[in-house]
């Protein structure tokens, strides 16, 4: 699915996306948003990590939502990552973190993170 068609699903949901890019092995240190925050991934991969040593990994098409305060860092794959990201207010999304696949929102729902 190209990011202009991920992009559109995110429209669909009423979601407003902008998109960010990192290199190979990139690194961002433990933090949390006071937004709720959906990614999706365009392009490369990302893991992120999560509370209790839970770790998620995406590829392209994946998508992670995170609820505001939800304390994550993240670890871009080896061939970098191209993600669309879109914030909401707090307390929009779920209270969990939800990982899914590929055919979101109507596909394999993986559950929360630490099932995924």
């Amino acid at each position: 699915m190209s990011p202009a068609e991920l992009d559109a699903r995110l429209r669909a949901e009423g979601l407003s996306a902008s998109s960010w890019s990192n290199g190979p092995g990139d690194r961002y240190g433990p933090h949390d948003h006071g937004y709720d925050k959906v990614i999706v991934v365009a392009a490369g991969s990302i893991e992120f990590g999560l509370a209790a040593g839970q770790s998620v990994e995406l590829a392209v098409g994946d998508r992670l939502e995170l609820p505001a305060g939800t304390r994550h860092d993240a670890r871009v794959g080896s061939g970098g990552v191209t993600c669309l990201e879109a914030h909401a207010p707090a307390g929009t999304l779920p209270g969990v973190v939800r990982r899914a696949a590929g055919t979101w929102p109507a596909g394999r729902e993986t559950g929360t993170a630490g099932e995924a």
